[in-house]
């Protein structure tokens, strides 16, 4: 009998955690900022952009670009210039069906200003992370743990 209800509550608890999973509002994780460095002055060019990546999960799947129907959005904001843009998600290969969930790429490219200090200069650009899927459902909010260095000599 004791075996029975610790095995019923063990189960109880592994099945609870699931349901998180997937819910209305999407969910959002951060994964990686690759690669994390930039050089030079604005506007940055000849060099491959730092991507940030984060996972996504949601019960109904209503993420991504539908031209002419439905867009939804990330909102990204620069943590040391206090700046902030939104970008229309991706079209995401079947992003419509229930128990959705992907890794997303976004060039934060209008986000990488910088401090006012004077140069040559290191700042630490860190970022924080939103998205509203098409019924306007917020998710969480995320901040990049891995930072992108902008030197400018």
């Amino acid at each position: 009998m004791r075996y029975s209800f610790l095995m019923a509550l063990i189960l109880f608890v592994l099945s609870s955690c699931n349901k998180d999973k997937y819910t209305t509002a999407p969910q959002i994780k951060f994964v990686s900022v690759k690669p994390n460095t930039l050089s030079g002055n604005l506007p940055i060019t000849g060099q491959t952009l730092p991507v940030i990546t984060f996972h996504i999960t949601d019960a109904e799947g209503d993420i991504g670009f539908n031209d002419g129907l439905d867009t939804a959005y990330i909102y990204v904001k620069n943590l040391l210039a206090n700046t902030n843009d939104s970008f229309k998600f991706p079209l995401l290969a079947g992003a419509t069906g229930k128990n959705f969930q992907c890794d997303v790429e976004v060039i934060p490219y209008t986000l990488f200003q910088t401090s006012t200090r004077p140069t040559p200069k290191t700042d630490t650009l860190l970022y924080e992370i939103y998205v509203k899927d098409f019924a306007k459902n917020k998710s969480n909010v995320i901040k990049t743990t891995e930072p992108v260095f902008f030197v400018f000599h």
